[in-house]
C-alpha cells in the first residue's frame, strides 16, 4: 500500500525559461515491481510532449521510465518500480529523481524525492534468515567471548527473540544467546578449538497480537587467518556541508586485504550513510538539514573491512563525520516593503514600524539591523534602534526643500557563513501640516480723486509660515466700497469714481486664505487685516449748473443806449463753495450787438454805422460758463438765451397840429418769458418704452386668446342647432298641407343657408294644434317639430 499524499501538480509551460521545481511523495518499502509512485498531469496543446528520467541518486535500477499518456485534452505521466524493485528502508531510505518535461521549445525539469518508509505489516522474517538454509555467520575462533557476532535486522519494536534448538554439550562449547534488540552473543566460554564448525541456531521471533515467525542463523567458525585485514590510515573527522544532497560522497576508506569487502557496523541502522560493499565510498543516504534534524550535526561511523571468502578476517576504522551548518537563506522580513507617510507634527521618538525577521538558517539567531539612507543622504530625522525605526528629529515642512520623501533600507545581517543579508526597501512620506493662519500688516493707500477704474492702488502682502508661504487667496468682506483685491497676488484696484465731497477715506477688510498646505486639501485658515485708503486732492470733477439753463426774452431797444438783458446764475451744486466763474459768448452775438459784464448780458446800440433796425429781431445766443478757480480741469457749461429785440420809437398823431413829444429817455420795458418743459431722464425713457411694449404683446397675445376662444363656442353650439334643423325640415314634408293656419314667418322648405341664420334657443307647445316647435327668443322665428 502505498503512503501517498496525492498531488496533481499543473506544470505551466506558459513561461520559456527554464526552473527548477520538487515534489515529495513517501513509499512504503512493501511496494513491488509495477507498483505506481506518482502521476502527473501536464498541459501541452500544440505539440508532442515527452517525460524523461534524467537520473536517479544513488544510482539504482528500481524505477522504470516514466510513461506519458493522453487523457481528456491533458497528458498524465506516471513513475513506476521497475521489475528489479527491491525496496528497503534501512538500506536506503531516500532516492532523488530527476525528471524532465518538454513540450515544443518550452522544457521544465523537477525533482521528485521518494523516501522509504518501513512496513509495520510486512513479513517480519525475510530473506536468507527465513530460507531453509537460513544465514551464514562467519566469526573468528578468537572471537572475544561474550561478545556480539550478529545482529538481526527485523522491522518494528517490541519483538521478542529465543533460540529453540538444541546447544547441547559436547557440539557446543556454551549456549549462544540473543537479545530483544536482534544481537547474537558469543558464548561466554568463547570459540577457540571450535575451528570449521557449523553451529545451526533455530531462532523464533514473536511479535505482537500473537503474529510469530521463525528464521535460522548458521553460526560458521573460520580458523585465525594468516594474513589480517587493516586500514593503513588512522581515525580522522570528516566535514561535511549540509548541503549535500542525498547520495553524495563524504568520504572513500581503503583496507588492505584480498577481495575486501565494507559494511557500517555503527551506528545499525545508519540513516544517514551509507558505504559501497566493494568501493568503500561513504555517501548520504538523506538530507543533511540542521534546522530539521539537528542531531545529524555529529555522527560517529565505524566502519568494518573484511574478505570476502575470509568474512572472519576483518578490520575496523572509527572515524566522525562533521555537518557544518550552510548559510544558505538571507534572512526573511516583515513587512519586506515599508511605505508610510507621517504628517511633520509627529513628535520625536514616536515609532514609525517595527520589523520582524528570522533567519530560515538557524531560527532564534540573533540578527543586526542597518539603517541606510539613501535620500537625503545624511537625514537625521529617522533612527533605527534595534529593530524599531522611529523618529529621531522635527518634521518641518515649513522650509524650502525640507518636506521631503526619505528613501533608506533596512539591512538585515544574519551570523552564518557566508553572510548572507536582506534588505528591506523603506519609503517614508512626511505630510504637511497646516499650522499656521495667514497674515498682512494694516497700511493706508492715497488714491486721487479723479483716478480711473483699474488703477492700482497698492498691494496687500500676506505671509504664512506655512510652506509654501505665497498659497494665499485674498477677499474682501462685506461692504459696497468701490474697491476689489486680486484673489491671487493681493493687488487693490479702483472699480468706479470717487467723489471727494462724498467720502474722504475708505476702510476695507481684507481677508486672507492659505490653501496647499495640509494633506487634506479641504483644511484652511484664514486671517484679515484692515487697509485704509485715503481720497486726497479735490479735483474739479463738477461742471457748473446754469438756473435756468435756457432763457427766452422779450427787449424794447432804444436807439443808441445799452440795455441789461439778464444775468446768467450758475453755480456748482456739488461744491456750493466754489464761486469763481467766467463767461463768453461763443454762439448767436451777430453783429456783437451783445457783450458780458461778468454775470450780466448787456444789449449795445452804440455801434457806428449799424443800421437801426425797423422791425423786431431774434437773437439765440449761447454763453459758455467755466470754472475759473485755481482747481485743474476746468470744466464749463453752456447756457442759451433767446433775445426778442423789438426797437422803441417815439409816436406822433397825424391829424393833430401839436406834436407830443414823447420823453427823450424813458425806462424800458423789460419782459421774460420762461417756457416750462418737461425733458425725462435717459433711463425713464427706456423703461417706459420696455414697459410699453410688453403692455402691446401682452394686449395683443389676449385679443388672440379671446377670438380663439369665441369661435371654439360659436362652433360648438350651432352643431345642435344644425341637427334640430334638419329633423325639422324631414318632418315637415309629409304634412305642410294639414297646417296652413301656421305663421306667415315659417318656411319648412327653406334652403339649409337661410335656416343656418336662426338659432333656436327654445321649444314649446302650440296651445291651438298641440305641436311642439323651437323658437328663436331674439328673432321670434319658430319652426315646427
Amino acid at each position: 500500500m502505498v503512503l501517498l499524499r496525492p498531488l496533481v501538480l499543473l506544470l505551466a509551460l506558459l513561461v520559456s525559461d527554464l526552473y527548477c521545481l520538487s515534489w515529495f511523495i513517501d513509499v512504503s518499502e512493501s511496494q513491488g515491481p509495477g507498483a505506481t509512485l506518482q502521476s502527473f498531469s501536464f498541459n501541452c496543446s500544440s505539440y508532442i510532449p515527452t517525460l524523461e528520467l534524467l537520473h536517479v541518486q544513488p544510482p539504482t535500477t528500481f524505477f522504470n521510465p516514466p510513461s506519458l499518456t493522453r487523457w481528456q485534452g491533458t497528458y498524465v505521466g506516471k513513475m513506476t518500480l521497475s521489475s528489479s524493485a527491491r525496496l528497503d528502508a534501512l538500506t536506503v531510505n531516500h532516492y532523488e529523481l530527476q525528471l524532465r518535461f518538454t513540450c515544443g521549445n518550452h522544457v521544465t525539469e523537477g525533482r521528485l524525492s521518494v523516501d522509504v518508509q518501513r512496513d509495520p505489516n510486512r513479513d517480519q522474517c525475510a530473506g536468507r534468515f527465513a530460507s531453509p538454509a537460513g544465514e551464514i555467520i562467519q566469526v573468528r575462533e578468537t572471537v572475544t567471548p561474550g561478545t556480539p557476532l550478529y545482529t538481526l535486522l527485523l522491522p518494528g519494536q517490541g519483538a521478542q527473540m529465543n533460540i529453540t534448538s538444541a546447544q547441547d554439550p559436547p557440539y557446543f562449547p556454551g549456549p549462544f544467546s540473543i537479545d530483544g534488540q536482534g544481537q547474537l552473543w558469543a558464548p561466554s566460554q568463547g570459540l577457540k578449538g571450535q575451528a570449521q564448525k557449523v553451529f545451526q541456531l533455530q531462532i523464533l521471533v514473536t511479535f505482537g497480537q500473537g503474529r510469530s515467525c521463525r528464521g535460522m542463523l548458521m553460526v560458521k567458525v573460520l580458523p585465525v587467518p594468516s594474513s589480517q585485514v587493516s586500514f593503513p590510515q588512522q581515525a580522522q573527522n570528516i566535514t561535511i556541508p549540509e548541503n549535500l544532497v542525498p547520495g553524495s560522497k563524504v568520504a572513500q576508506v581503503h583496507a588492505q586485504g584480498f577481495d575486501v569487502r565494507y559494511e557500517i557496523v555503527s551506528p545499525v541502522p545508519c540513516r544517514l550513510f551509507s558505504i559501497g560493499r566493494v568501493d568503500g565510498v561513504v555517501r548520504t543516504t538523506a538530507p543533511l538539514e540542521l534546522a530539521q534534524a539537528p542531531d545529524a550535526a555529529v555522527t560517529r561511523l565505524r566502519v568494518k573491512a573484511f574478505e570476502r571468502l575470509r568474512p572472519w578476517d576483518s578490520a575496523e576504522l572509527d572515524f566522525r563525520v562533521d555537518v557544518q551548518s550552510v548559510n544558505r537563506w538571507p534572512p526573511r522580513c516583515l513587512p519586506a516593503l515599508l511605505v508610510t507617510q507621517i504628517p511633520e507634527t509627529t513628535l520625536v521618538g514616536t515609532v514609525v514600524n517595527t520589523f520582524t525577521c528570522t533567519d530560515p538558517d538557524s531560527p532564534g539567531s540573533t540578527l543586526d539591523y542597518q539603517l541606510l539612507f539613501h535620500s537625503p543622504a545624511s537625514a537625521s530625522s529617522l533612527c533605527l534602534r534595534d529593530r524599531v525605526l522611529e523618529v529621531n528629529d522635527t518634521l518641518d515642512c515649513d522650509v524650502p526643500g525640507a518636506c521631503l520623501q526619505h528613501t533608506a533600507s533596512i539591512l538585515v545581517l544574519d551570523s552564518g557563513q557566508p553572510l548572507m543579508a536582506t534588505k528591506v526597501p523603506v519609503l517614508v512620506m512626511v505630510t504637511p501640516v497646516n499650522e499656521f493662519s495667514p497674515t498682512c500688516v494694516s497700511r493706508t493707500f492715497r488714491v486721487r480723486e479723479d483716478a480711473r477704474p483699474h488703477t492700482l492702488l497698492g498691494s496687500v502682502v500676506g505671509t504664512d509660515l506655512d510652506y509654501p508661504h505665497n498659497s494665499i487667496e485674498y477677499s474682501t468682506s462685506g461692504g459696497s466700497a468701490p474697491f476689489a483685491v486680486d484673489r491671487l497676488n493681493g493687488e487693490v484696484r479702483l472699480l468706479g469714481p470717487l467723489d471727494y465731497e462724498l467720502q474722504k477715506s475708505y476702510r476695507l477688510t481684507v481677508l486672507l486664505t492659505d490653501h496647499s498646505q495640509d494633506q487634506d486639501p479641504t483644511c484652511h485658515r484664514s486671517g484679515s487685516c484692515t487697509i485704509t485708503i485715503e481720497v486726497e486732492q479735490d479735483v474739479n470733477d463738477h461742471a457748473p449748473e446754469c438756473e435756468p439753463p435756457f432763457q427766452e426774452l422779450t427787449v424794447y431797444a432804444h436807439l443808441g443806449r445799452s440795455l441789461e438783458v439778464t444775468t446768467v446764475s450758475c453755480r456748482v451744486a456739488q461744491e456750493p463753495q466754489r464761486l469763481a466763474f467766467s463767461y463768453r459768448i461763443v454762439g448767436g452775438n451777430s453783429q456783437s450787438r451783445f457783450s458780458l459784464q461778468g454775470a450780466v448780458l448787456v444789449h449795445n446800440d452804440l455801434l457806428l454805422g449799424s443800421p437801426w433796425p425797423e422791425q423786431p429781431h431774434t437773437y439765440e445766443l449761447l454763453i459758455r460758463v467755466a470754472d475759473a478757480g485755481p482747481s485743474a480741469p476746468h470744466l464749463s457749461t453752456t447756457a442759451t438765451v433767446i433775445v426778442h429785440i423789438v426797437p422803441w420809437r417815439a409816436s406822433t398823431g397825424a391829424t393833430s397840429t401839436h406834436r407830443t413829444t414823447v420823453p427823450s429817455r424813458m425806462t424800458p420795458l423789460l419782459v421774460t418769458d420762461t417756457e416750462v418743459f418737461w425733458q425725462p431722464e435717459p433711463w425713464f425713457v427706456v423703461v417706459l418704452t420696455v414697459t410699453g411694449a410688453l403692455l402691446l404683446l401682452g394686449l395683443g397675445w389676449f385679443l388672440s386668446w379671446f377670438l380663439r376662444r369665441l369661435t371654439q363656442v360659436l362652433q360648438t353650439s350651432s352643431k345642435p342647432t344644425q341637427a334640430l334643423l334638419l329633423n325639422s325640415i324631414q318632418g315637415t314634408k309629409g304634412s305642410i298641407e294639414g297646417f296652413v293656419e301656421a305663421p306667415r314667418m315659417e318656411t319648412p322648405q327653406a334652403p339649409s343657408s337661410v335656416m343656418s341664420l336662426h338659432h333656436f334657443d327654445g321649444r314649446a307647445q302650440d296651445s291651438r294644434t298641440g305641436r311642439d316647435y323651437l323658437f328663436n327668443t331674439h328673432t321670434g322665428a319658430r319652426r315646427w317639430l
